[in-house]
């Protein structure tokens, strides 16, 4: 039996399998453990522990490429030795599978999680092999004096996990709103409002006017020359910091940024810096300037300045950087912001997350990065993710952010209202908000995130299936299970008591927990972790079910609260990671 103090308990069971491995094959256990993997768990019967795919011990140079792979296998198989803590090998073709002692398992799955159940799966030794450090994540990056867009709620949500992932896993997190707050887009809105803005309106509903005034500018600038001419006039005094141009600006960023952060609240978003390109604007000289005088910056007829990307250096694949009137373009603007955060914050990786649409633009702006010998443009990471089709309100078809949370909030009241299983709270109309917000998120995070997908608000809130609002029904319920038996839990539990299916089951779900997190982080893809959450919240129905509490013998009754109190941590920590705020009741 290994004896060695691990840091977590799926270590523990691994290092106990490694050390086997590593008396038949040699090597070291530091090779074996992550080749290791929890078996997901089946619904028909119990399954092994762990597995190991034999072929991964050749090509890491353990077992010979010569031999029958299968005859390896059952050789194995046959090797390794039953003892305290592995009870069975088996050779299925071409893999081990591991059953380890299942009292074992709960002693040290749920002493693990009442000691510390912040650390539980985070500390994990197959974890170590991701790089630590300063992680930079750009997210949400909504256009100034625009109205909050459903469409910026992916952004917003996504990063806001990426980044909560990277913090819970020992990464120093700084998050970043790089707001649209620059460009050609700004001077038409300036132009606009000078011909169309009304300051009673302003003061009225502030941001609701500041759109009407772009769409209706967007619209007459189509077929009105003059205001085209306004609006190019207009960023060009932006850019050569002309007062009156700059305060009307500034007045509207600050009416931006505070209904920004009104929204950022509810959806219990923050943000460690504001910027945005006009914090970078004042860079771009400098980038110009680094890029002309290292021969890489080219001029066109047209009177633009290009940077060639092509490979045989005749300009077959180019960005622009700066316009034939000298203004720069976003991706100057880009460039400048990551030259800037490299000197301020010093990162060691920075994520940008955007849909995909701007997946050439993080190219050619990594690419550009490179070719100025900035190696580290090899750590810049863009995150992509795809549209979201059918989002509406009952109020029409043009989605703002807060109308899809309103709604959401309004149809969770409703269906609590109807509900005969409701509980009462103190304030229900934060708890809808809470659990519409959560619907609206699992929703988002159950497939690849590149995939476009339609919205169904009768899917996203149904309390049954694979739901946020599932989700939050399976903690607030065993929470409130908890709430009942809070006086009768004791430190010590036998775990003899933990050995029928359904508890076993559990225990073997939460094994996985640090390969999750693992595949979640080297992908940042949340989907895995949202899985095996409504795995979890399936197994825990079924164990509420038909291990109660309540009316049971006293040692059956404790171990089976401290099963449910630990799977409780676990589902809130997922939670929290994924950006849901987990309910006590509903």
């Amino acid at each position: 039996m290994c004896v060695c103090v691990c840091t977590h308990m799926a270590s523990f069971f691994r290092r106990s399998v490694s050390s086997q491995l590593v008396r038949r094959c040699g090597g070291s256990e530091e090779v074996f453990i992550p080749l290791l993997s929890a078996v997901p768990v089946s619904k028909r019967q119990l399954t092994p522990d762990f597995r190991l795919t034999v072929s991964s011990l050749v090509q890491n140079g353990i077992l010979s490429p010569e031999e029958d792979l299968q005859s390896q296998t059952e050789r194995l198989a046959k090797q390794l030795e039953v003892n305290s803590v592995i009870e069975d090998v088996t050779a299925g073709r071409g893999v081990l599978t591991f059953r380890v002692n299942k009292l074992l398992l709960a002693q040290k799955v749920l002493s693990e999680l009442r000691e510390d159940p912040q650390a539980f799966g985070v500390k994990s030794e197959i974890l170590r092999s991701l790089p630590r450090g300063r992680t930079l994540v750009e997210f949400s990056s909504p256009n100034i004096a625009k109205k909050f867009h459903a469409g910026h709620l992916r952004s917003t949500i996504i990063g806001h996990f990426i980044a909560n992932l990277k913090q819970a896993l020992g990464n120093d997190v700084i998050r970043v709103n790089y707001l649209g707050d620059w460009g050609m887009q700004f001077g038409l809105l300036g132009a606009g409002f000078q011909r169309l803005g009304s300051e009673e309106k302003l003061k009225e509903n502030a941001l609701q006017h500041l759109f009407e005034v772009y769409v209706q500018a967007n619209r007459e600038a189509e077929h009105d020359e003059s205001l085209r001419l306004d609006a190019a006039e207009f960023f060009r005094r932006l850019e050569q910091h002309e007062e009156q141009a700059l305060l009307l600006w500034k007045q509207f960023r600050e009416i931006t940024v505070q209904e920004y952060r009104r929204i950022y609240q509810r959806l219990g978003v923050h943000f460690d810096h504001y910027s945005g390109e006009s914090f970078h604007q004042s860079k771009t000289q400098e980038v110009l300037n680094d890029l002309r005088t290292h021969g890489l910056l080219k001029m066109t007829e047209k009177g633009t300045g290009v940077v060639d990307l092509s490979e045989q250096g005749d300009t077959s694949s180019y960005s622009t950087v700066v316009r034939s009137d000298g203004t720069s373009l976003y991706i100057t603007r880009d460039v400048a912001a990551a030259l800037e955060r490299k000197q301020t914050f010093g990162f060691d990786e920075m994520i940008y997350v955007t849909d995909k649409s701007q997946s050439v633009h993080f190219q050619q702006l990594f690419q550009i990065l490179r070719v100025m010998g900035r190696h580290w443009a090899q750590r810049c990471v863009h995150v992509p993710f795809g549209l979201v089709k059918g989002m509406s309100t009952r109020r029409g078809d043009v989605v703002f952010l807060e109308d899809v949370i309103d709604e959401a909030r309004n149809r969770m009241l409703h269906n609590m209202n109807q509900s005969k299983t409701s509980k009462v709270v103190c304030d229900p109309e934060l708890i809808a908000d809470q659990i519409g917000i959560s619907a609206l998120i699992i929703q988002d995070f159950k497939g690849p995130l590149t995939a476009d997908y339609v919205f169904d608000w009768e899917r996203v809130l149904q309390a049954q299936g694979d739901t946020g609002v599932f989700l939050q029904y399976t903690h607030a319920r065993l929470r409130s299970l908890l709430r009942m038996h809070g006086d009768e839990t004791h430190t010590h539990f036998d775990a003899s008591h933990l050995q029928d299916r359904r508890s076993i089951s559990i225990l073997q779900h939460l094994l996985r927990y640090d390969e999750v997190l693992l595949q979640s982080a080297l992908e940042l893809q949340p989907r895995y972790l949202v899985n095996f959450l409504l795995t979890l919240c399936h197994l825990v129905s079924s164990a509420h079910r038909d291990l109660p509490v309540k009316g049971s013998a006293t040692d059956v009754a404790q171990a089976r609260l401290h099963l449910f109190a630990g799977t409780c941590s676990v589902l809130a920590n997922g939670m929290k990671i994924l950006g849901v705020t987990p309910v006590e009741k509903m």
